[in-house]
């Protein structure tokens, strides 16, 4: 099946997910353009826009105005920010993060390897001066979501969750709420990180409506790497992440090429000689 006739099915299967009260088309790129483009936004998200490429990303997920939508591991709110601006005030959207850690508990490191590992990752060296924490994920959506109200941007409101990644909604949101759920570039850090990933992909099944989407973006590892290189290189192979999707029941409807670059050897976490990662975009549909 081809890309295109692909993009056609998942777009007519949102349209069908957002109800009849909903029922409008995605938003075109004029409009995506126009979001983009809002003064308001932040100029760090803006050079972020030059790596994620922002309107291919809006116009692959194909958000159709007022449907809920859940971004699992929402960091910063980069992403979370524009699926609020994307969805407009008559939809919700819920930015979901990983409660603080226990100082008094050891920080993470890369596991055992999982999947078939590659001999060769090596560990990449910890800087001389670690940076400084970043904000708290609840800070930096409230934030957001501040600002753009203050500056009377018709956006969604946005909700933040503190919550495992395993059980990552309240039980009255939990079951068949959400139109589109969003996991960016982090499910190969759940490797190192210990999450158990067949519990948070069940969840995010559990979540959706019947015709809902998952789109998940990573970074590409090689061939026969599995997620074994999530705390050296913080990549995952591609064919490993669909499996473990699927199992949870999703099909695949999708796949983004918007990032991919062909070029990179994808043996290290920086790609030498310099150039983008290549990254893949996937679209799964809850049947």
């Amino acid at each position: 099946m081809t890309f295109k006739r692909r993009a056609m099915i998942a777009g007519t299967a949102f349209l069908l997910a957002a109800g009849s009260a909903m029922a409008q088309q995605p938003n075109p790129p004029a409009r995506i353009a126009e979001l983009l483009a809002s003064p308001d936004r932040s100029a760090a998200d803006r050079t972020n826009d030059q790596r994620r490429k922002p309107a291919d990303m809006l116009a692959f997920i194909a958000i159709v105005p007022g449907i809920t939508a859940l971004d699992l591991s929402a960091g910063g709110g980069y992403t979370t920010e524009l699926l609020a601006r994307s969805i407009g005030p008559t939809g919700a959207v819920y930015g979901q993060s990983r409660p603080p850690r226990d100082p008094n508990q050891p920080a993470p490191r890369p596991a055992a390897p999982e999947g078939n590992a590659n001999p060769t990752a090596a560990p990449v060296a910890a800087p001389a001066t670690p940076p400084a924490p970043p904000r708290p994920s609840p800070v930096a959506l409230a934030d957001r979501s501040a600002k753009m109200k203050a500056a009377g941007v018709a956006a969604a409101p946005i909700t933040a969750l503190s919550r495992p990644l395993e059980d990552p909604l309240p039980a009255e949101l939990a079951n068949g709420r959400f139109d589109l759920v969003t996991l960016m570039f982090n499910y190969h850090d759940l490797g190192f990180l210990g999450v158990d990933r067949a519990k948070m992909n069940a969840a995010a099944f559990k979540a959706l409506k019947p015709g809902g989407f998952y789109v998940i973006a990573d970074h590409a590892g090689r061939p026969g790497t599995g997620i074994s290189e999530s705390g050296t290189l913080h990549r995952i192979e591609e064919a490993f992440l669909r499996k473990e999707v699927e199992a949870a029941g999703f099909r695949l409807v999708a796949e983004g090429t918007f990032l991919r670059n062909p070029n990179d050897p994808r043996d290290k976490n920086t790609p030498d000689p310099p150039q983008p990662k290549d990254e893949f975009v996937l679209k799964f549909v809850k049947p």
